[in-house]
């Protein structure tokens, strides 16, 4: 719910795209209603023309859309969970356990034909040209299963590399704040750091 809201907020937040129709699905009536009711008030209090439709219908939040995005958690927090402590039982420690080893493994076999599933509807009655933005772990399995097997142009999307260039930032910060480089009240932001990455979802270089 608050990964979906947030996401909204950086859509809307774009002027031109400030008039988006939004379809949210979800499984949960629970949960739709939740989201419907945090984002239509984020709305309402910024006056944006933005519209909002609920549906726990996944092929009827499909239809006609020009994108998807995907961002759920196939199994929930249960399954997950499952992820996390098996492998721990047998000596394997993943930290989050949603990318690669035995938890990622796991998680993209629960994952990959719900996916597919979303890309069959989407080839079935979204526009034809119609892009599927994906969010959800493990990244690299999910976006490779799409594009090979799903037939729809499919792009993962992910907040690690500016995450990774905020800890950067605020590495160098400490670093030179220790060494006497800059003032107790200086500081250093993303703005002051120009980063080159690579790699893959969680896995990157920089």
């Amino acid at each position: 719910i608050g990964f979906t809201r947030k996401l909204m907020h950086d859509i809307v937040a774009v002027p031109e795209l400030a008039d988006t129709t939004f379809h949210l699905m979800d499984i949960s009536q629970h949960n739709l209603q939740m989201i419907v009711q945090l984002v239509e008030q984020d709305i309402a209090a910024n006056h944006l023309p933005t519209t909002i439709k609920a549906t726990l219908n996944q092929r009827e939040a499909i239809t006609d859309c020009d994108y998807v995005i995907s961002v759920i958690r196939q199994g929930g927090l249960e399954a997950f969970k499952l992820d996390i402590d098996i492998p721990l039982k047998y000596g394997v420690d993943q930290c989050v356990g949603d990318t690669i080893c035995a938890g990622g493994i796991m998680y993209a076999q629960r994952t990959i034909p719900a996916l597919l599933a979303m890309c069959k509807d989407i080839r079935e009655t979204a526009k034809p040209d119609c892009i599927f933005l994906n969010y959800t772990n493990p990244m690299a399995m999910n976006v490779w299963a799409c594009n090979k097997y799903g037939g729809v142009p499919t792009i993962g999307l992910c907040h690690g590399i500016q995450h990774g260039h905020h800890l950067i930032a605020d590495s160098i910060e400490k670093w030179a704040r220790n060494n006497g480089l800059i003032e107790a009240e200086e500081t250093v932001t993303i703005k002051d750091v120009d980063i080159i990455c690579a790699g893959i979802n969680h896995q990157t270089w920089y």
